[in-house]
């Protein structure tokens, strides 16, 4: 089994613009793809992300499936690689197990793409984000601000693994 380094999407990879439908307005938060490539390699890199956006009608799923496109195509021209791309299309109130703070959709990558969630780490600017790595059962789960701060961070818990 692999271990992953889960990534909220909106405010913690990109620019948090509130229900993104633009692709051109993507634009990813500095540092980022510097703290993402010196990830090492036998990590996989996962995005799990709450969508709201499309149950409130804000967004349609070809709109959220640009901007998705968008995001992966801007780390891939940086030389970051994700190994899957999840999203929660559900409004806070449905009561779906995939939006975070429920582990759903960290579950359903574990499965898919043979993750060890127990030395796994998930990494969001929200409670939420930290909520849903605790439920999964990632070895850690950090909220921060700014990826200058969380980078050598995130390299001394990979090293503990």
């Amino acid at each position: 089994m692999t271990r992953a380094l889960f990534l909220d999407r909106d405010g913690t990879l990109v620019v948090d613009v509130g229900y993104p439908r633009d692709p051109d307005a993507v634009v990813l938060l500095p540092g980022a793809a510097a703290a993402l490539r010196a990830v090492p390699a036998e990590v996989a890199l996962v995005i799990v992300s709450n969508q709201s956006g499309l149950a409130r009608g804000r967004i349609t799923p070809a709109e959220a499936a640009a901007v998705a496109a968008r995001v992966t195509e801007l780390f891939a021209a940086e030389g970051v690689v994700f190994a899957g791309v999840y999203h929660c299309p559900h409004a806070p109130d449905d009561g779906c197990p995939c939006r975070k703070p429920a582990p759903g959709m960290l579950r359903q990558a574990a499965r898919e793409l043979d993750l060890d969630l127990a030395r796994s780490i998930m990494i969001g600017d929200k409670r939420s984000d930290v909520a849903a790595g605790e439920a999964a059962g990632c070895a850690a789960s950090l909220a921060f601000t700014d990826w200058a701060d969380v980078g050598p961070r995130i390299a001394a818990l990979l090293r503990l693994g």
